[in-house]
């Protein structure tokens, strides 16, 4: 079968949901500088659209960058040592590995051709600088966009300042044939429509919005704020009440700059034209981290002031006035705005009270998640988990600064470990654990079980001697306070450890005994099922494949019982590494095959790099050499991909490096890099795609549609790319609102994504290879 790799990375820009308004000049001065300097910082006060600049030039430069282009906001992260992962994360780098993040990270660009924008980075600065410092040092193809109030100052740095939108010279006459000679106008004329779509101007007022622009200093969100007020004022009444504003501004603060005095003036505006309800919205608003969703407000937001029944009217009032943005079902703040309204939260004395309310919510979310931990549902929790992350992260930073809540950390980290490692992201759930372990060491159960999910953290990251530690104080501890379900756990991974050893006898007899005591405990049927995926990997490596395949099938039968999907294609791998072992290649080929058409419904890379690497053993050994090379270089980027050294660690280091060794025999080194080299570039679809061997065409178009989507799903994700909100595709549908929303809910689960803009990508994709 041919090889024909297509970029295995495009990116994850969002989707523009209004129109982008000028800035011709500063478009085509960052695309000439990115041409000749790999760090470009666009630097410019608040709300004068850094970010949606950032975001164009990255989208006009997609071409130009075969691995992607990658938008990283850092405005929710607060914890530094959280950049590196964050960013790792957003280009598709899973944490499997106890390397520091960024020298994996630093390692998975080194051969890359990418542009990485990192948004908002004032208070992150220093380490902002470090990283980029790192990545362009290592990696020759990458290119950073940073938007900041403030320059990294890091060598080699260009800045680029970006000014307020071009302004009508005041002596000349406005009118709308001179509409385009003025971005400042156009700006708010365009959403001045969108607030008021059916207005007129006479030929008088153009001079008012002239000036309007001119009294707002050309920032674009200042200008927005006023264009919504046109539906209830008209313009020289925004002209003077601003005037009244920017008076009492003055007198006020005669230190700020001209630019932040307009900014706040107009937001203090906007304030002020909030009825008290909304105000006290506002800032509660600000608790939040990222996105957020309508229960979440009712939840956390509601009391005291507002009465739960008027929440939907006060969210919908500050949509209204552009303070808070609709994203499908979600809804977020811009920066600028959350700040504000975390200063009159702050000046409110309700901060602590807020931040209780807000980790409790997520607290509850979390917990809730547990029971479908294991489940039917396990990919839909893991999805909702995802949209909640930045939250989820806010709520345990809080805890960790209140005296008493490290325990709370325990129980929001373990809940539902699975969910850590399902995305890749083994290192933040050790990093909040080790803090948390760190801070509080009152001996409870919720400190035994926070002891057992670090330790598999560590186990899966292939730090042994760590992993150990933690273990034996985690099986120290449940001695001590008698608890069964700590000391199966930790019994259970002890087998693990051996099992990465080589040591497969105690491997399986470790293991077994923990799910012996599973049983007797009623322990989730999940973990029953995971232990005897392990189980069934030793008994194959050394060569007991009779029990293996007991293994194999019966957990193979708890997934099918329990409907615990995520786990099926292990098992699947599993019965296929042992056909292989029994020298049955073509049931192993077609029991692997299986396993990874899951693949497709999950995110589960590790399994999908451990099902192309055993293919490739099978293909050596049924003399397919080319093919089994070829799949050896897929492997290999699958699992560079996951940041882990697994195949270097037994069983997977029994049989890869002979089989490498095999092939480089078999064929030449020469030979062997070249067909090498066509499966390390191939993208995980197109990996898979091989691997099955599929045609290209097939290959292609199986990855565009990798849950199935129904007719009328791949038309709603057609919307969501355009920009719509559910309301407006179900009216362009003619469906109700609810429908739409549960298209777009069943899309996400179906293709295992956690926003909107990742529904759009894929459409638009799809779209273009069409």
């Amino acid at each position: 079968m041919s090889v024909r790799a297509t970029p295995r990375y495009r990116g994850d820009l969002p989707v523009e949901v209004t129109s982008f308004v000028g800035r011709r000049r500063e478009l085509s001065e960052a695309r000439r500088l990115l041409g000749r300097t790999r760090l470009l910082t666009f630097v410019g006060a608040g709300g004068v659209g850094k970010t949606r600049l950032a975001r164009r030039v990255a989208a006009d430069l997609r071409r130009a960058f075969p691995d992607g282009v990658w938008l990283v906001d850092l405005a929710p992260l607060q914890d530094e040592e959280l950049l590196a992962p964050t960013v790792a994360a957003t280009l598709g780098l899973a944490d499997w590995s106890v390397q520091p993040s960024l020298d994996s990270l630093v390692d998975f660009v080194s051969d890359k051709h990418l542009l990485i924008v990192l948004d908002n980075c004032e208070h992150l600065l220093d380490v902002c600088a470090a990283l980029a410092d790192g990545l362009l040092s290592a990696a020759a193809n990458v290119r950073i966009l940073v938007t900041s109030r403030q320059p990294l100052g890091v060598g080699g740095e260009t800045v680029l300042d970006v000014p307020p939108m071009s302004l009508p010279a005041p002596d000349r006459p406005m009118s709308e044939r001179h509409l385009d000679e003025s971005e400042a106008v156009r700006l708010f004329m365009e959403r001045a429509a969108e607030a008021v779509p059916d207005l007129a101007l006479a030929e008088g007022d153009w001079e008012a919005v002239a000036r309007l622009c001119r009294r707002l200093d050309g920032i674009p969100l200042a200008i927005e704020l006023a264009a919504v007020r046109l539906r209830s004022l008209s313009i020289v009444q925004i002209i003077d009440r601003l005037d009244d504003r920017f008076g009492l501004l003055t007198r006020g603060s005669r230190t700020a700059m001209p630019r932040q005095q307009t900014l706040r003036a107009t937001v203090e505006w906007s304030h002020d034209l909030c009825s008290p309800g909304e105000r006290t919205l506002w800032a509660r608003l600000s608790i939040f981290s990222g996105g957020f969703d309508l229960p979440a407000v009712e939840q956390v937001c509601g009391g005291d002031a507002i009465a739960s029944e008027d929440i939907f009217e006060l969210v919908a009032a500050l949509v209204d006035k552009s303070l808070v943005r609709r994203d499908g079902a979600r809804y977020r703040m811009l920066e600028t705005i959350r700040q504000y309204g975390r200063m009159m939260l702050a000046e409110s004395g309700e901060e602590t009270t807020l931040g209780r309310r807000h980790r409790d919510h997520y607290q509850w979310v979390v917990m809730r998640s547990k029971e479908a931990r294991f489940g039917p549902d396990q990919l839909r929790w893991y999805a909702r988990l995802r949209l909640d992350h930045a939250n989820i992260r806010a709520a345990m930073d809080f805890c960790l600064t209140e005296p008493g809540e490290a325990q709370t950390v325990f129980r929001m980290v373990t809940a539902n470990w699975p969910y850590w490692i399902y995305y890749g992201i083994l290192g933040e759930g050790l990093h909040w654990l080790s803090l948390a372990l760190k801070k509080d060491s009152t001996p409870t159960a919720a400190r035994a079980k926070a002891l057992w999910v670090a330790g598999r953290l560590a186990l899966l990251q292939s730090d042994l001697s760590g992993a150990e530690l933690l273990l034996r104080d985690c099986a120290d501890l449940a001695k001590k306070l008698g608890d069964p379900s700590a000391e199966a756990h930790a019994m259970e991974l002890f087998g693990v450890a051996e099992l990465f050893k080589g040591n497969y006898a105690e491997a399986i007899s470790l293991q077994e005994e923990a799910v012996r005591r599973y049983r007797v405990i009623g322990e989730p049927p999940g973990a029953c099922a995971v232990a005897l995926y392990r189980m069934a990997l030793a008994a194959s490596a050394s060569g007991r494949t009779d029990r293996a395949e007991a293994f194999c099938k019966e957990s193979l039968a708890i997934c099918e019982n329990h409907g615990t999907h995520l786990y099926r294609p292990l098992a699947l791998w599993a019965l296929g590494f042992n056909e292989y072992r029994r020298g049955d290649l073509r049931e192993a080929v077609a029991t692997i095959g299986e396993s990874l058409r899951l693949q497709r419904h999950s995110n589960d890379q590790w399994n999908t790099a451990q099902c192309v690497e055993v293919l490739a053993w099978i293909a050596s050994a049924g003399g397919q050499h080319e093919h089994a090379a070829t799949l050896l270089g897929a492997a290999h980027t699958l699992w560079r991909s996951l940041g882990t050294s697994m195949p270097r660690t037994p069983p997977f280091v029994d049989f890869h490096d002979p089989c490498d060794s095999h092939l480089h025999e078999t064929l030449g080194d020469e030979a062997f890099a070249a067909a090498f080299q066509r499966g390390a570039i191939l993208g995980p679809d197109e990996a898979i795609g091989y691997a099955l061997n599929e045609s290209p065409r097939r290959s292609r178009r199986t990855t565009r549609a990798p849950s199935a989507l129904t007719s009328r799903e791949q038309q709603v994700a057609g919307l969501v790319a355009q920009g719509m909100t559910n309301k407006e595709i179900a009216a362009t549908l003619v469906i109700a609102q609810r429908t739409a929303e549960g298209h777009v809910e069943h899309i996400l689960e179906k293709l295992g994504f956690a926003s909107r803009a990742q529904i759009a990508s894929w459409a638009t994709k799809n779209s273009e290879a069409d």
